[in-house]
């Protein structure tokens, strides 16, 4: 295997591990300056991590093997995604966990297992956090599958490396589809991410938390994990929105120079959206739970005109 084949695959597979908590603390900055805040550093979350990794942990007598190992299993699988999605180069494809359905369905199978450990330990707490997320995701995926079937179908193919090469070839003028897919993503991508208008990641009240209700009976390294694999979560969404509906700048040849531009591209891309992220979750409140499903009925609809514009 050639040195830039082996190093294309190195930041194929370290990139979301590495950067994923750059990217929330350049998320929480951003939001804290819209709000007339200081706000920590962007590499707060770095520290947080350090700090969760080196404390002890407490665990509830009445856990099982699954509040044990559902950290290790959902942070693998975020690990496991990120292998299959392209960062920064379609050359390298990975036709093993690349395929678009492969890929939507690891997700929910960490979502599984995240809802599996905030009920296993009985808590009231967990029970209603966990019985949200099922909610939530279910209504979500049909919005999520069909906005990145639309780019499939102009593709011609499941495989999202693929879809990213043949999507950097067309011309912006035949751009509505995707526009309108790009859309109800962004919509799916903040449920599934936990953001606002679905969840407010940095709230501990007990009326409005989702994701952080099943993670209330965490500590220590075991915290960091799951915490890790959200920021996981969070980066690899964004990847997958500018890299597959905008995938200029990706590199086609394994070369260094093209590898090491496609990355810095990919850094700004993924900036850039994360401000976008942050001014949305700025101007808009929290819905109320019983408003989420017409909201998720909207990435639904937008993505099934996309489809329409196709056929």
């Amino acid at each position: 295997m050639a040195p830039t084949m082996i190093i294309s695959w190195i930041v194929q597979f370290l990139i979301v591990p590495v950067l994923s908590p750059l990217s929330i603390g350049l998320t929480r900055k951003i939001k804290a300056k819209l709000q007339n805040r200081v706000g920590a550093s962007i590499f707060q979350p770095y520290r947080d991590l350090w700090k969760l990794f080196n404390k002890n942990e407490v665990v509830s007598l009445d856990a099982s093997w699954i509040f044990l190992f559902a950290p290790y299993i959902v942070f693998a699988t975020t690990l496991l995604v990120a292998s299959g999605i392209p960062m920064v180069n379609v050359a390298f494809q990975n036709i093993v966990t690349g395929d678009l359905l492969v890929i939507v369905y690891m997700v929910a199978f960490g979502t599984f297992f995240l809802a599996l450990a905030g009920l296993d330990v009985g808590g009231g707490f967990g029970g209603f956090g966990s019985s949200r997320e099922m909610m939530v995701s279910a209504l979500t995926e049909g919005g999520l599958i069909l906005s990145l079937l639309t780019l499939a179908l102009i593709s011609h193919s499941t495989n999202l490396f693929t879809i990213a090469s043949t999507i950097s070839t067309i011309s912006f003028l035949n751009f509505t589809p995707i526009i309108l897919a790009f859309v109800s993503f962004i919509i799916a991508m903040l449920a599934e991410t936990s953001r606002y208008p679905f969840d407010n990641p940095a709230t501990h009240l007990e009326l409005t938390m989702i994701h952080e209700a099943m993670l209330l009976e965490y500590s220590g390294k075991r915290l960091a994990l799951m915490e890790w694999a959200s920021a996981n979560k969070y980066l690899i969404f964004l990847s997958l929105a500018v890299n597959l509906f905008f995938p200029w700048g990706i590199a086609q040849s394994i070369s260094l120079s093209a590898i090491t531009f496609a990355t810095a591209v990919f850094i700004l891309k993924v900036a850039l959206l994360s401000i976008l992220v942050a001014v949305l979750e700025s101007s808009i409140a929290k819905f109320r739970i019983f408003r989420l499903p017409d909201l998720m009925f909207t990435s639904l609809a937008i993505s099934m005109i996309a489809v329409g514009l196709i056929i």
